[in-house]
Order: structure tokens, then sequence, then C-alpha cells
């Protein structure tokens, strides 16, 4: 499903137009973004948690040469699916 189909299933559910769908949909992913890049965890409970996390700097490898390279420590995007979600996915 990409966001195209995404918004046509809100409108649906929602009752609104698919422009109202979009919009709304843009917005909620803008502000889960910008509040991810600043710092702060987003949960939306029974869905998920947003956050960033740090990755240590570590060794790697030149697929090429084969050369040793350091890779830096960076920051990345995170998502931990919720209890809800969990057993839609994968019913016990």
């Amino acid at each position: 499903m990409n966001k195209g189909e995404l918004v046509d299933v809100v409108a649906e559910k929602a009752n609104v137009t698919k422009k109202q769908a979009d919009a709304v949909l843009t917005a909620a992913l803008e502000a889960i973004i910008e509040a991810v890049s600043s710092g702060d965890k987003v949960t939306l409970v029974g869905f998920g948690s947003f956050e960033a996390r740090e990755r240590k700097a570590r060794e790697g490898r030149n697929p090429k040469t084969g050369d040793k390279m350091e890779i830096p420590a960076t920051k990345v995007p995170a998502f931990s699916a919720g209890k809800a979600f969990k057993e839609k996915v994968a019913p016990k």
C-alpha cells in the first residue's frame, strides 16, 4: 500500500474527501518527523512508538576494494510496534 492508497482508505473510513484525508495524513507525518528529529519520542497507544536512536561508530569494509573503513556514529529513526499492532499482525 502506498500513500495514495492509504489516503483513499482513510477518506472512505473517515467519510471525508480525499483532499482532506491527504492534508491530515501529510500533517500527521510531518509532525511525527519534526518531533523525532528534534529528539522527542512519539507514542501512539496501540500502534507504536517513533524515536531517534544512536548508532555507534563501527568498522566496516569497502565492498569493492575490501579495505577497512570507519563508519561514523549517527542517529537513525526507529519504530517499535505497539502491543495491539503486534497481536493483529501475528495473532496467538
